[in-house]
C-alpha cells in the first residue's frame, strides 16, 4: 500500500489552511466548481493503470453495442462547518457490482424524464430521501462502465439538513459519511497493486470510512475533486476561505 502519487505532483496542492471555513463557503465552492469549464485532465483522475501506466478502462462501449442509461447522486449537506456526502455499500444480493462502495443511484427507468429524475428516484429507492428535500446544484462527466454497460450521468445536489436516512437493506448493506474536507485531503487517496481479472494493476482508491472506494465512483469522485482544486487554486479562491 502506497499513498498515491500524482495526488499532489500532478496539481498543486491546496493546503488545510486555504480550505473553506464554513458549510456556506463550502457550498459557493461546489457551484463554482460545477460551471462549464475545461475538461478535467485523465492524469488528474483515479483511473487504474497497468504495471507499465497504460490506462486498462474502455470509456466507449463496443462498436454495435448501445450503453445502457443510469445516474448516481452526490448528496451534499452541511455537517458542522463542513459538507458531507454519502458513499452506500451496495449489497451483496445485487447482480452488478455487489458489495462494491458506491453513490446512490442506478439503471434510468423508462419514465425518468432526465438523469437528475433517475438520479432523485434513486436516491429516494435506496436511501428514503424525498426529491422535494434536494436541490440540483448542476453534474458531472458521463461515465461509461464497461463490466455492466453503463453510461452513468452523476448529478451533484444540496439537501439543507442532514437527511434522515432509512437505507433500503435489499440494495444497500451500510451507509457511509464522509466530509468534503476528506475528500480533498491528498492522504485520503491510496494506491495498491491488484490483481483484476488476470491482470496485475495498480489501483488508486479513496480510503474513505475504512473501505476502498475505487472505479467509477473514484473517477467521479476525483473529477470533483479535480474541480474543487481547480477554483481554489485561482486567484478568487480566497472568496470561498
Amino acid at each position: 500500500i502506497m499513498p498515491m502519487q500524482g495526488s499532489c505532483k500532478r496539481t498543486a496542492c491546496v493546503l488545510e489552511t486555504d480550505l473553506p471555513t464554513s458549510w456556506e463557503h463550502w457550498s459557493a465552492l461546489v457551484q463554482t466548481a460545477l460551471e462549464p469549464g475545461p475538461a478535467i485532465p485523465l492524469e488528474q483522475l483515479l483511473l487504474v493503470r497497468d504495471l507499465s501506466g497504460r490506462l486498462v478502462r474502455r470509456f466507449e462501449p463496443p462498436e454495435g453495442v448501445t450503453a445502457r442509461l443510469a445516474a448516481v447522486l452526490l448528496l451534499l449537506f452541511p455537517t458542522g462547518e463542513d459538507l458531507s456526502f454519502l458513499l452506500t455499500v451496495r449489497s451483496n444480493t445485487l447482480p452488478n457490482h455487489r458489495g462494491e462502495v458506491s453513490l446512490p443511484g442506478g439503471a434510468t427507468d423508462p419514465e425518468d424524464a432526465s438523469p437528475i429524475a433517475t438520479a432523485l428516484r434513486e436516491c429516494w429507492e435506496e436511501l428514503g430521501v424525498a426529491p422535494d428535500q434536494i436541490t440540483v446544484w448542476g453534474s458531472l462527466t458521463p461515465i461509461y462502465i464497461p463490466p455492466s454497460n453503463f453510461r452513468i450521468t452523476p448529478i451533484v445536489g444540496f439537501s439543507a439538513q442532514p437527511p434522515e436516512l432509512k437505507p433500503n437493506t435489499s440494495e444497500v448493506s451500510a451507509v457511509l459519511t464522509s466530509t468534503l474536507r476528506h475528500l480533498l485531503d491528498p492522504a485520503t487517496v491510496v494506491e495498491e497493486e491488484w490483481n483484476l481479472r488476470g491482470e496485475q494493476v495498480h489501483v488508486p482508491y479513496f480510503a474513505i470510512g475504512g473501505q476502498k472506494v475505487w472505479g467509477a465512483t473514484a473517477i467521479i469522485l476525483s473529477e470533483f475533486v479535480a474541480r474543487l482544486r481547480r477554483v481554489l487554486q485561482t486567484p478568487l479562491a480566497a472568496d470561498h476561505g
